[in-house]
């Protein structure tokens, strides 16, 4: 995609919202995608996954059991958290704590979906998301497992981002720089998809979605698709 077209892009919905819904499974690079996108149609960006693992975090060193529902639903009303939505800087703190590396760690990996397929805590993190997209004015790329059918389904622009098992084991193996071994990788991408898709379907697009399988692009590949999609989903309107 010429730079020409991307600058075309935001001055389709100057003054006007522009909300970029993009889904997906775990390692299917949406996270590093989605950022970009923002980055490039100046947007601001939200990476709700991190929110579910900042919980996780909360909820593990306060020792809270995580099978405990209400337990969960309780500490997700609690939460203090401060989450980044500019893609030009990533910061998680909780109670002042900045946890940006700490929820990447395998514990939270491990742990995040038994707090993910709560679903009272899942309907308050919800509520959060859509507030910080009002906080927004509603120009924001947000990324995550149910942001095209739950948290903003009259989004602008909504794509499911999806690639091969394989191509998303390869890349979680390289974003953990190979300190994870195979059942490890396993665990923390095809086992977490398998719980969570049991509250929230991220693997088959809805109606209305438009799917981008980046399983044979590489990263400017797969950016420069996904603005594709954009400006394609923006003229047709």
């Amino acid at each position: 995609m010429t730079q020409e077209l991307i600058e075309t892009v935001p001055m389709l919905r100057q003054g006007r919202p522009l909300v970029v819904a993009i889904d997906g499974p775990s390692g299917s690079g949406k996270s590093s995608v989605s950022r970009e996108v923002a980055r490039r149609l100046r947007l601001a960006y939200l990476d709700t996954g991190a929110m579910y693992r900042a919980l996780t975090w909360y909820c593990l060193d306060r020792g809270i059991d995580l099978g405990d529902a209400a337990a969960i639903e309780q500490a997700s009303e609690d939460l203090p958290l401060v989450v980044s939505t500019t893609p030009n800087e990533e910061y998680v703190r909780v109670g002042g704590v900045d946890v940006t590396q700490a929820i990447r760690e395998p514990a939270i990996s491990s742990a995040v979906s038994a707090i993910a397929t709560t679903l009272g805590a899942r309907k308050e993190l919800v509520r959060r998301q859509r507030e910080l997209i009002e906080v927004h004015h509603r120009r924001i790329v947000v990324e995550g497992r149910d942001i095209t059918t739950v948290v903003a389904p009259g989004a602008e622009v909504r794509m499911l981002l999806t690639a091969s098992e394989e191509a998303r084991l390869r890349r979680r193996g390289v974003q953990l720089g190979g300190t994870q071994s195979a059942e490890q990788l396993a665990a923390q991408v095809t086992q977490r998809d398998a719980k969570d898709s049991t509250v929230v379907n991220f693997t088959t697009a809805a109606d209305g979605v438009v799917t981008l399988d980046s399983s044979d692009l590489d990263f400017d590949g797969t950016v420069d698709a996904a603005l594709g999609i954009v400006n394609k989903v923006l003229n047709r309107d």
